[in-house]
């Protein structure tokens, strides 16, 4: 296959243990990631997906629902690590690999596609979406940063649209703010979306670099690809109907079924 899409899911959450299976609006959160997984690999030429967990009910739920499913090392310390030990365990080999996050249920299939094309034609060793944000939004996100100043990542770029930096805080600082405010309705900060895709050769090389110093500092692991100087495509995106990152909490749970009930269900549409 050209195009491996892995939805790492692990049963073990501080804030909600077995948050793969847990329920959504009538649906597992498993179902849902494995779901957009599946039509973003049914837009793309010669591609497939499989959920890798460490976790035999989770395990065992993908089986008896007809997901694609794989398992790996429990000790493994992140998803990409996890989706690395997926093309392992599946004996594939394919261009490249797309770490679609477990906890992020509400992701378009159309972030996943457009990550995967900019692979394709950047010959960047990762690509990343991102969204820039509206002056209206923009003002949301630091009245969020004021309660929780490591919620929210944005990032810039060279004019070829490489990413150069990755941060918790909002980027770039903006001398004369009120003058762009009128010239544009969106503003020059883009957000970050925390989905990777990665060429395989290079997914291999990140996963055997050690921790690096940045990455540990901002608590960001895509700051290992730019401190080890590996080019990493933005992608501009639009946002989905459902604009919840992940799924960390009950209170989040709550929240997603809300917004169901508000604008539809994506699966469904």
């Amino acid at each position: 296959m050209k195009t491996l899409i892995v939805v790492p899911a692990r049963y073990a959450s501080t804030r909600l243990p077995g948050k793969p299976l847990a329920m959504i609006a009538g649906r597992t959160m498993v179902e849902r990631v494995a779901g957009l997984a599946r039509r973003a690999a049914e837009q793309l030429t010669d591609a497939d997906f499989a959920v890798a967990t460490d976790d035999t009910r989770i395990l065992e739920f993908c089986r008896d629902a007809g997901i694609p499913v794989v398992m790996t090392d429990p000790a493994l310390p992140s998803g990409s690590d996890r989706a690395l030990a997926a093309v392992e365990g599946l004996g594939a080999e394919p261009e490249f690999v797309v770490n679609l996050q477990g906890d992020a249920p509400f992701t378009p299939s159309a972030h996943v596609v457009a990550i995967v094309e900019a692979l394709a034609t950047s010959g960047t060793d990762a690509a990343t979406p991102c969204i820039r944000l509206s002056w209206e939004a923009l003002d949301r996100l630091r009245a969020h940063k004021q309660e929780t100043p490591f919620s929210g990542t944005t990032l810039v770029t060279d004019p070829a649209g490489r990413a150069i930096w990755f941060s918790k805080i909002i980027l770039p600082a903006m001398r004369k703010e009120a003058e762009l405010r009128k010239l544009n309705p969106l503003s020059p900060v883009l957000q970050h979306i925390g989905l990777y895709g990665f060429r395989l050769e290079a997914l291999q090389r990140y996963c055997a670099l050690p921790e690096s110093r940045y990455e540990r500092l901002e608590g960001l692991e895509q700051l290992r690809l730019i401190e080890n100087g590996m080019s990493v495509q933005a992608v501009e995106v639009q946002p989905g109907r459902i604009a919840i990152p992940g799924i960390d909490t009950a209170e989040d749970i709550a929240l997603a079924e809300r917004l169901v009930a508000e604008y539809g269900d994506p699966d469904l549409v």
